[in-house]
């Protein structure tokens, strides 16, 4: 492993090279959110409930989660070319196990395989990238890289519906196949590994793999439970919180004291590098928990199939898909963080436009939000990376780029726990407190009930029934009209928190290479 033995590294095209690890990337986020529609065909063909499915997605995330801040170090151990071929190819056999798989608990143990093997293929695509481009192009880079990171969760809802009512829920595992041999073609020709590069130390961290195994899993599982067991009622949940919190601590005690830590943290005293990572956090937080939040809306109260919803959601990643090049264009000619500023300005505004939605809402009223939203992520995305990424050495890249990547997920994961966690009790409260507008003593309520109640008995039904039809038809709406107010208030509250990160701009310094990069344009 010594970099004297190591050949010198050809010169490839650097777009090549984003192509080959795009593939990866691509196809491992895509399969984060490609599963989700196909839960319910998966638990009734394999004789499971619904909440045994969701095991399906958990335990990925949490493998997933695991394996992501280790990545840096993983990579310096066995080799960065290695460990990308291992992973890709370790993901496309453990896909196709997924979809081979006759029993719930056999696709849980391919789906822990499949998230160990493919939590590694971000950051390492990312530092691949950021390396394979001279610093001035950076922005270019992230602009392609970004593509798949925005549009691959947008995209999944929707290629599942499709895979799954069109064929099986096992053809979206298997459609992973051509795409990872693809990329381990690609990955073997044109990927090589750089001088620097290299096993620092021959000892491995057994006690800091283990915590963060401990601190991150128990998080991971704490988020995708949390809700279904009503959170700190369950002694379960009291348990996995207590393992979070200490497991967590000892890592970062430790990992700031051992001689070689295999999570290097220290990269955290880096300003601008600390205060983009905070801010990739709440970016995954806002995006994933509205990702969430708008397909459930569409399904549930404005009456769209899952097909169609997944459709509805595509003018977000048409936005995103036109604005990450275009970024990457500005990034070498405009301060990155003016359009972090404007990006950030424009998800608020988009999302308090979906703030104001109500039960009348059309397609269009849906279509431009979203697509302006798609924009602005765009504008947010590229710049947030480069700006973060500058000031890193590159012989720490891989450490840094794994913990970007595990901090915008960890983000995501608490964005949807807390999104459906409000959803629901904010629901429960608005219906409380609309139905005391609801009775008989109030003039409007009783005319719409005896309405109500007179049609009911026009149709055959007796004086009794029609009652009891006239209130619950009431209930419903009342129920409807209350969780859609509970949509508004928390759509609203992302575009609070969207604006409240705007004056964190200010820590962050702008690049020193776009200086450089603006000159030789």
């Amino acid at each position: 492993m010594a970099s004297a033995e190591r050949p010198a590294v050809p010169h490839i095209n650097p777009w090549i090279v984003a192509v080959a690890v795009m593939f990866s990337t691509f196809m491992e986020i895509l399969d984060t959110t490609v599963v989700n529609v196909s839960l319910p065909h998966i638990a009734g063909n394999l004789s499971a409930s619904i909440d045994e499915s969701t095991w399906v997605l958990t335990s990925y995330l949490v493998a997933n989660a695991i394996i992501l801040p280790l990545t840096g170090w993983l990579a310096n151990f066995f080799g960065r070319k290695r460990l990308l071929l291992i992973s890709v190819a370790g993901f496309t056999v453990a896909s196709f196990l997924c979809g081979l798989a006759p029993t719930l608990s056999v696709l849980v143990v391919f789906r822990v395989i499949q998230g160990l093997t493919g939590g590694a293929l971000q950051p390492l695509s990312q530092a691949v990238l950021l390396e394979a481009f001279p610093p001035q192009d950076r922005g270019k880079a992230m602009g392609f890289w970004g593509l798949g990171i925005v549009v691959a969760p947008i995209l999944g809802p929707v290629l599942g519906g499709w895979l799954t009512d069109s064929y099986s829920w096992r053809w979206v595992f298997y459609i992973n196949l051509p795409v990872g041999i693809a990329s381990v073609v690609m990955t073997k020709l044109f990927v090589f590994d750089p001088p620097y590069v290299s096993r620092k130390s021959e000892t491995v961290d057994y006690w800091g793999i283990g915590l963060l195994a401990v601190g991150i899993g128990s998080l991971q599982i704490l988020l995708d439970l949390g809700q279904q067991k009503d959170w700190f009622s369950s002694s379960e949940i009291r348990i996995l919180a207590f393992l979070t919190v200490v497991g967590l601590v000892v890592f970062v005690l430790r990992e700031l004291t051992t001689e070689h830590p295999v999570v290097d943290l220290r990269v955290f005293l880096i300003r601008t590098y600390s205060t983009g990572v905070f801010l990739m956090t709440v970016l995954g937080f806002v995006l994933f928990g509205s990702l969430v939040l708008l397909p459930i809306m569409l399904q549930t109260l404005l009456g769209y199939p899952s097909l169609q919803a997944g459709i509805a959601m595509a003018p977000r990643g048409m936005g995103s898909f036109l604005a990450m090049p275009l970024a990457g264009l500005l990034v070498a000619k405009v301060d990155p963080r003016k359009l972090l500023a404007i990006g950030l300005f424009g998800g608020a505004l988009t999302l308090y436009w979906l703030g104001n939605l109500n039960l009348s809402a059309g397609y269009w009223d849906i279509f431009w939000p979203q697509f302006i939203q798609g924009l602005s992520l765009g504008l947010i995305f590229v710049p947030l990376t480069t700006i973060s990424m500058d000031p890193i050495p590159k012989e720490v890249m891989g450490n840094a780029t794994s913990l970007f990547n595990l901090m915008r997920n960890i983000g995501g994961s608490v964005g949807i726990a807390l999104s459906t966690t409000m959803l629901a009790r904010r629901g429960q409260a608005n219906i409380a407190v609309l139905g005391t507008h609801v009775n008989i003593y109030d003039p409007q309520s009783r005319s719409y009930l005896e309405g109500l109640r007179s049609a009911m008995m026009a149709r055959g039904a007796d004086l009794a029934t029609a009652t009891e039809r006239a209130q619950a038809m009431a209930f419903g709406l009342v129920a409807r009209q209350a969780s859609m107010l509970a949509f508004v208030g928390v759509f609203r509250l992302l575009a609070l928190i969207f604006l409240l990160m705007l004056p964190l701009v200010l820590l962050m310094s702008p690049p020193k290479h776009r200086a450089a990069g603006a000159a030789m344009h």
